[in-house]
Formats: C-alpha cells, sequence, structure tokens
C-alpha cells in the first residue's frame, strides 16, 4: 500500500478495554471485535476513519485459535474496517500486558 502524503496518526495498541480498565471476557473474536472498535473510536478521535488505515498489526496470544476462530474474526473486521485491508501482520506473543488480553491491534493511518 502507496500511502499519499497528509497527516500520518500511530495508533498505541488497542485490546478489548472497556472504560473501567478492564479486559472485557470472552472469546478471542469478542475481544477481537472490541478492541477493533477501540481502534476506530481511536482512529476518529484523531479525525481519522477506518479507510485511512495503512497499517494494522494483530497481536495474539494464540495463532491456533486465532485461525479457529477466524470466520467470527472476519465478521468483526468487516464491522468496523469494511472491505478495507491495509498492510497487516498477525503475530504471536506469549503474553499481552494485560494478561487477560488476548489481542491487541496496533495501526498507522494517513489522512489527507
Amino acid at each position: 500500500m502507496i500511502a499519499q502524503v497528509g497527516r500520518t496518526v500511530y495508533l498505541a495498541g488497542q485490546t478489548a478495554q472497556s472504560a473501567d480498565g478492564t479486559i472485557v471476557p470472552g472469546s478471542m473474536a469478542e475481544q477481537f471485535d472490541v478492541a477493533a472498535g477501540n481502534l476506530v473510536l481511536a482512529l476518529h478521535a484523531a479525525g481519522a476513519q477506518p479507510q485511512h488505515l495503512v497499517s494494522l498489526q494483530i497481536f495474539v496470544t494464540d495463532i491456533a485459535e486465532y485461525q479457529r476462530l477466524s470466520k467470527e474474526i472476519g465478521v468483526a473486521y468487516r464491522r468496523h474496517f469494511g472491505h478495507h485491508y491495509p498492510a497487516m501482520a498477525l503475530l504471536e506473543v506469549s503474553r499481552l500486558y494485560d494478561p487477560a488480553a488476548t489481542v491487541e491491534l496496533m495501526g498507522i493511518a494517513v489522512t489527507a
């Protein structure tokens, strides 16, 4: 993907964190849905839209679970990002900062 010249927005890791700071319990697909919603909220706060994403990194604690739930995760992905697919990477990590989190999203967006 080639980004146009514009303002770059770097989005720190977004997890399934609720307003009170706790991780929403549930499957990895359910946590992905909340984390994606949080990423979109952060995009909007910065004056950007999901289609401005040029890079998305997905950190998971279990790639096999991600693969098993890929259809549900795909539904959640399209709910938040539509059919926009920036350059993406899926990385398995031994754990995330909050041990209750199973997925974390990091993105870079470029706006006009």
